[in-house]
């Protein structure tokens, strides 16, 4: 498998990002794993991206294609692909999920700070 690092952010922010990039360009979000017991996102971002992600709320981590299988069966026990390697491109653009990610804090904010 080629190397990727891999984006984690809270569930909630992340399942509005999926939501964000799905209504934008085709195969515009790459495999999503779902960690149920930690209620987190991770996306599947190019190697490399972790060297410069910034984005307050998240981790990036550098798997060197250690510890993450792309197939069907999710990778570690307690958590699922809620976006499968099979339906989804190679890997999500990290700039691209960078503008989504903070379009989706923003709508989350507003919904908490609504009435």
């Amino acid at each position: 498998m080629a190397p990727c690092d891999l984006v984690t952010v809270p569930a909630r922010q992340g399942l509005e990002a999926v939501d964000i990039l799905r209504r934008g360009a085709e195969d515009a979000v790459g495999p999503v794993l779902h960690d149920d017991e930690d209620d987190t996102l991770g996306f599947v971002v190019p190697a490399g991206t972790a060297a410069a992600w910034d984005v307050p709320g998240s981790t990036c981590t550098k798997t060197d294609g250690r510890g993450l299988r792309l197939t069907p069966e999710p990778p570690v026990e307690g958590a699922d692909w809620l976006v499968p390697p099979g339906e989804a491109g190679l890997a999500t653009d990290p700039a691209v999920l960078r503008r989504a990610l903070g379009e989706a804090a923003r709508i989350i904010e507003a919904a908490d700070n609504c009435c």
